[in-house]
């Protein structure tokens, strides 16, 4: 989902939670509004975390040289 994600999640709970005024029966849409703004916080706190320790890590180039030995023929 990443840091799109989790912005994504928050902009929609945000707008179920405060600009949404619409009732339906047996659903409370500022509720699913709250549950949305948490769950896109901790989606973005997760992708961040993630991207912090995927740019610690290091990568090396192995380049391997192959020669013939001077006394064997090809």
């Amino acid at each position: 989902m990443g840091i799109g994600g989790g912005i994504l999640l928050i902009v929609i709970g945000a707008i179920l939670a405060f600009a949404v005024s619409d009732s339906v029966d047996a659903v409370d849409l500022s509720m699913i509004g709250y549950i949305c703004i948490g769950a896109g916080v901790l989606v973005l706190i997760l992708a961040v975390v993630m991207n912090a320790q995927r740019s610690n890590t290091s990568h090396r180039e192995v380049i391997e040289h192959r020669e013939v030995p001077p006394n064997e023929q090809v």
